[in-house]
């Protein structure tokens, strides 16, 4: 009986011996083949480029090429749904934000994936607010005024998005929910398109994206109304936040980042993260996030992975009291 368990107890020993030596080599000789980044959106925009942004000085830190692969469809569903199930061996990433790790819980009473469960972030690079426009001759030009005649005047105003279950649709509809006011919401495929009535003044308002916001406002075609951020923008230094203007708590940003899928390998995983966070680093890249309008982030893991889930668990609770849906 003691041999036996002398012999068990080698075994034993050598065998974590060997998972050491087998995780050690797979650290060191990790990646040997080219990393894939899945981004659940078209080509363009905020989505693309971050996962852009990011993989060319990641290729370089890691040697390996780090390859941006489109999957839209569904929002942002299915590339999503493609990340998570895809084999957790560090050469499928995916470009998580909050729309599809954090407002889709709250937009599906069913989702193909588990934020938490299925996913690790690799870290969070930058974060993108969002501008409320107004057409031209909106006669109110603050938040308050919109506010104010939209009470006054049940469903006569109208908010564009880009579509039903967006962060535009989300960020407004909250706001509305929040201020007790009914505005009526017109969804758009795109913001390209809404922008061709919000111009044409046959809508009154947008919450888009700041970036894209940016040259309208700048050249004048719209006006700025408040932003979305918990400071003003540099480049809009006179537009107030939303919570400046008394009317509403309220702030939303829309980070984003690169994620595993859950069961990535540890070494893989502390190498990918060791080198994301170099690279966020970077001079040019946060130049380059700057100037795209976006602000640039670094947290650590733990701030990360708290920040995903105080937002997941806000963001649900938001969505579904103002009975936002996706279709």
């Amino acid at each position: 009986m003691m041999r036996t368990g002398l012999v068990a107890v080698a075994v034993a020993i050598a065998l974590s011996a060997l998972g050491t030596w087998a995780s050690a080599a797979f650290a060191q000789d990790y990646p040997t083949r080219p990393i894939k980044v899945v981004v659940p959106q078209p080509p363009g925009g905020g989505f693309d480029l971050t996962a852009r942004t990011v993989s060319e000085p990641l290729a370089a830190l890691l040697g390996q090429p780090v390859v941006v692969e489109n999957r839209p469809g569904s929002g942002t569903l299915v590339g999503t749904e493609v990340a998570a199930k895809a084999e957790p061996d560090g050469y499928t990433l995916l470009l998580g934000a909050l729309a599809n790790i954090a407002l889709n819980p709250g937009l599906y009473e069913k989702l193909p994936y588990d934020p938490q469960r299925d996913f690790v972030p690799i870290g969070l690079v930058a974060s993108f607010p969002y501008t409320l426009v107004a057409r031209k001759d909106l006669p109110q030009n603050t938040l308050k005024e919109i506010v104010d005649y939209a009470r006054a005047n049940p469903g006569k105003l109208t908010y564009a998005s880009g579509g039903n279950g967006s962060g535009q649709h989300i960020g407004a509809a909250v706001i509305w929910h929040l201020t007790k006011v009914d505005v009526t919401h017109v969804p758009y495929k795109g913001a390209q398109a809404a922008y061709q009535d919000l111009l044409a003044g046959r809508v009154d308002v947008f919450l888009d994206n700041s970036v894209t916001a940016r040259p309208h406002v700048q050249g004048g075609r719209v006006k700025a109304i408040a932003v979305s951020a918990a400071q003003r923008l540099p480049y809009h230094p006179d537009v107030p936040t939303v919570r400046e203007t008394g009317v509403v708590d309220f702030d939303m940003e829309t980070w984003m980042g690169y994620f595993a899928p859950a069961k990535t390998p540890a070494p893989a995983l502390a190498r990918l993260r060791a080198e994301f966070d170099k690279v966020a680093q970077m001079p040019e890249v946060v130049g380059r996030f700057e100037k795209s309008g976006a602000t640039p982030m670094r947290l650590s893991v733990a701030e990360t992975e708290a920040l995903v889930k105080r937002d997941i668990e806000k963001w649900t609770q938001l969505i579904r009291a103002a009975g936002i849906r996706a279709d």
